[in-house]
């Protein structure tokens, strides 16, 4: 393994998308302060579970939220916002939301404060 200090934004060539290395640790610092916060390896990044529901998976392009479905369409519209697509199906409030979109603090506290306000509409998963 290398002991390079790793940039805080740099372009992945293959993909022509931002990358932000730090942005798994800015959702983390964003999420500090709220209760009953786990995380699990999920999605190829690192799953963001709020009171037993996921709320937010991140990795170092993109973050994805779980917010209010009847806000999806006018969420989308956002820049760098796309419907969720796995296996060919479009999901219904689950955004990404690209780190080329997710520069400032303020875009990024903006999408955690939209995934934590639908997550506390969920009942509570207890284990």
């Amino acid at each position: 393994m290398r002991n390079r200090v790793p940039r805080r934004a740099v372009r992945d060539p293959s993909r022509d998308a931002l990358v932000d290395v730090h942005l798994v640790e800015r959702v983390r610092a964003a999420l500090a302060g709220v209760p009953k916060v786990n995380e699990k390896r999920m999605f190829g990044g690192t799953g963001f579970m709020v009171r037993g529901n996921l709320c937010i998976s991140a990795r170092p392009t993109r973050i994805m939220c779980r917010i209010n479905p009847s806000t999806h369409n006018t969420a989308i519209k956002r820049k760098g916002c796309r419907t969720v697509v796995m296996k060919g199906r479009e999901y219904l409030g689950y955004v990404h939301i690209d780190a080329s979109a997710l520069r400032t603090e303020k875009a990024l506290l903006y999408w955690v404060s939209r995934a934590l306000e639908f997550n506390r509409s969920l009942p509570e998963k207890i284990k």
